[in-house]
């Protein structure tokens, strides 16, 4: 895209920002580490390794103040991405002795992020987070060059330029042969700077058929998500964990995380 284009793009998203809304929405502090430990509620995803492409979710809450978590409702199967998991960027420390994620590697983000804006094809849900309901031109920019990237947009606003070559439509019925697996969902917040190649466009949604991966997100039936979204309340600064399970053991008491039942002996 020529300079004065992008430049044009940027000031229309400086002006419309209200509208425009990100899919990292919120950039965390060097103590990012509070909003972690004043967390309520914790949705925890774990796999039994970084190539593995089913998982199971657990949802937890606490009171405030109190160390103690409490598992919520039954454990649930998800599926991840296509090649298995990856270290992300969220909350967490930077963590080796794994894969890093990296934009098209098919790997979900591992770690602990914020829980964004929830999403879907309605222009209303039952849902406490912030809803959007995705028209025709929303995209989410999946392009590492694009001043946008990782930003869910829409072409209303930043002009076909702005969405030029991603492949992330956020309404899939309508661009992707009637996929509804973005019919409900909501944002994990990895890579918020939008750091180029790191990974974009992560969210959680529903899953085509329990055997099919995806593309880096985590996917599940839709009663597993509806449950989330009626449960998900921005007032307890939700957060999501995924790790593979010998990384969520290593990591359980730095981390402050709950434990799971097949640790709980």
């Amino acid at each position: 895209m020529p300079t004065a284009r992008i430049q044009a793009v940027l000031l229309r998203i400086a002006a419309l920002g209200a509208l425009a809304l990100t899919a990292c929405a919120t950039t965390p502090s060097p103590d990012a580490a509070r909003a972690w430990q004043g967390a309520g509620q914790m949705v925890v995803v774990t796999s039994a390794g970084w190539d593995a492409t089913h998982a199971r979710l657990h949802r937890f809450e606490r009171a405030r103040g109190d160390a103690a978590w409490t598992e919520v409702g039954e454990p649930a199967p998800v599926v991840l991405g296509r090649a298995g998991s990856a270290w992300g960027i969220g909350l967490h420390p930077a963590q080796r002795g794994g894969p890093q994620k990296r934009e098209g590697d098919g790997r979900a983000p591992a770690g602990m992020f914020e829980i964004g804006t929830a999403f879907g094809y309605a222009d209303r849900i039952e849902a406490l987070l912030p809803y959007r309901g995705m028209t025709a031109s929303d995209y989410c920019i999946d392009v590492p060059s694009s001043p946008l990237y990782n930003r869910i947009v829409s072409s209303r606003e930043v002009g076909e330029d702005g969405i030029a070559g991603s492949t992330e439509p956020m309404r899939r019925d309508i661009h992707a042969d009637g996929d509804t697996r973005y019919r409900l969902g909501f944002v994990i917040e990895h890579n918020a700077e939008g750091r180029r190649q790191a990974g974009s466009c992560i969210f959680a949604h529903l899953w085509k058929t329990p055997d099919t991966p995806t593309a880096g997100c985590t996917a599940m039936a839709e009663p597993v998500m509806q449950h989330l979204l009626r449960w998900l309340d921005p007032q307890h600064h939700p957060v999501f964990v995924l790790l593979p399970e010998a990384d969520y053991r290593r990591l359980r008491q730095a981390w402050q995380l709950p434990v799971l039942p097949p640790d709980a002996d």
